[in-house]
């Protein structure tokens, strides 16, 4: 796959955040950070980010490095939020958006380097404008959007009880 040390150890990661968030979500309808499955997404979503700093084959600052940074604002305002802000219901509804939406950002480049890599030497897609990449990119903009609207009704029927 032509991956640097830097770039499988960024995979491995990485996939560790997608195994933890999907887990967290089906398990609880949400990324949850004070259970295990939220804290390995937080912590591998923090480290990912970080090392795709590292990664480009363009020169200079590129929309891929302007990603994993927004990603670790989100993931830093939900930790944020859910440390310092333990009785505030309102909080709450912050804290699951922002983990889910840097979920679905996450999503973009996994989606973009799995097809275009996956299977080695015959990819199905074959690179970043493929029409298969924007239809499931915007197959998971849909299911995010279905899951946020989820969560907030979620997160309002426990608040309405607290």
């Amino acid at each position: 796959m032509g991956l640097s040390h830097l770039g499988i150890f960024h995979t491995i990661i990485g996939v560790a955040a997608i195994i933890s968030a999907v887990i967290s979500l089906v398990k609880t309808a949400k990324i949850d950070l004070s259970l295990l499955t939220g804290k390995i997404y937080f912590y591998c979503t923090l480290i990912t980010s970080l090392t795709a700093l590292g990664l480009s084959s363009i020169k200079g600052v590129n929309p891929g490095h302007i990603l994993a940074l927004l990603i670790v604002v989100l993931i830093s305002a939900a930790y944020y939020l859910h440390t310092k802000k333990q009785g505030s219901n309102r909080a709450r509804f912050f804290e699951n958006f922002f983990l889910s939406f840097s979920f679905f950002l996450s999503l973009i480049p996994t989606v973009n380097e799995t097809l275009t890599r996956v299977p080695v030497g015959h990819p199905i897609a074959q690179g970043p404008t493929d029409p298969l990449i924007g239809k499931t990119l915007l197959s998971l903009l849909i299911l995010f959007i279905i899951g946020a609207i989820l969560q907030f009704r979620k997160q309002k029927s426990i608040n309405n009880y607290a």
